[in-house]
């Protein structure tokens, strides 16, 4: 695996002359935020030695480098998710990757549900801390060389970028909330009672995704920033409520701009 790691690694440093030592990734219907970057090259998923391919809905799977605040950058267009029958290993494949091209910081975003009652569609919320209903990544075989067997997940966002988060978000005049972030495996959305209990248990949004990317993250000491996008409220369920994949993509999509924003002001102080 180490060695299919810096083969992908290879390959795309052949491609770019940037070296950038922050990351993006983009979440279902957030890609189009890529199009607001500078670009220098696109490499589709499918050429990367080893890759995933995206399947998702909203998740075109191109790797993008250029510029965003003015610093070089890696953006993932799409990422891979256990529901599309790739291990955790595949899913978290591209952030072992990062590690070889010498990457230090991870922008984790998401469309998800809001459990939140005070949430609306819309909303964007920097997660704070999450809750984990997915397979660990790190079970199997550790690569000692990489991390530690047994991986501390006190903090697994960074403080110092949060604060540079919010410092941003206020001079903008885009309002934030600040809260955790319950994922499980999918592709089902959940039944009102899960919601409920994902609520009760702690969560002020949920998804599928994202959790695994930061754990990996974490286990090769990369710095993580996560943000997630309501993109529809999981706390209020009349006659006509319904859960549509295509509705979340309109809504993340309505939200990116906002994202773009405040992404190029905080890597711009990076």
């Amino acid at each position: 695996m180490i060695a299919h790691f810096k083969e992908s690694a290879a390959y795309i440093q052949s491609k770019t002359t940037l070296r950038p030592e922050t990351a993006i990734i983009l979440g279902s219907g957030l890609g189009d935020l890529a199009e607001q970057i500078d670009k220098e090259v696109v490499i589709p998923y499918g050429e990367i030695p080893h890759f995933p391919v995206s399947t998702a809905i909203g998740h075109k799977g191109n790797l993008i480098f250029g510029t965003l605040g003015g610093k070089p950058v890696m953006a993932m267009q799409g990422r891979f998710h256990f529901y599309e029958g790739y291990t955790m290993q595949q899913v978290t494949f591209p952030i072992r990757v990062m590690h070889f091209l010498g990457i230090k910081n991870l922008f984790v975003s998401n469309a998800a549900g809001g459990l939140n009652p005070d949430y609306r569609v819309g909303d964007l919320m920097i997660i704070e801390d999450h809750i984990n209903q997915m397979p660990n990544p790190l079970i199997g075989p550790n690569f000692n060389e990489l991390g530690p067997r047994f991986l501390d997940m006190t903090f697994p966002y960074d403080k110092g970028i949060r604060k540079i988060a919010f410092e941003v978000a206020e001079e903008l005049n885009i309002p934030l909330h600040r809260g955790v972030y319950y994922a499980s495996t999918g592709p089902t959305f959940e039944t009102p009672s899960e919601y409920r209990y994902f609520r009760n248990g702690g969560g002020d949004v949920c998804g599928m995704s994202t959790v695994p990317e930061v754990i990996v993250a974490r286990h090769m000491d990369i710095k993580v920033f996560g943000m997630s996008v309501v993109t529809n409220e999981a706390h209020t369920f009349d006659d006509d409520y319904k859960n549509d994949g295509e509705d979340v993509i309109v809504a993340a999509d309505k939200a990116a701009k906002k994202m773009k924003i405040l992404f190029e002001g905080i890597i711009s102080r990076l």
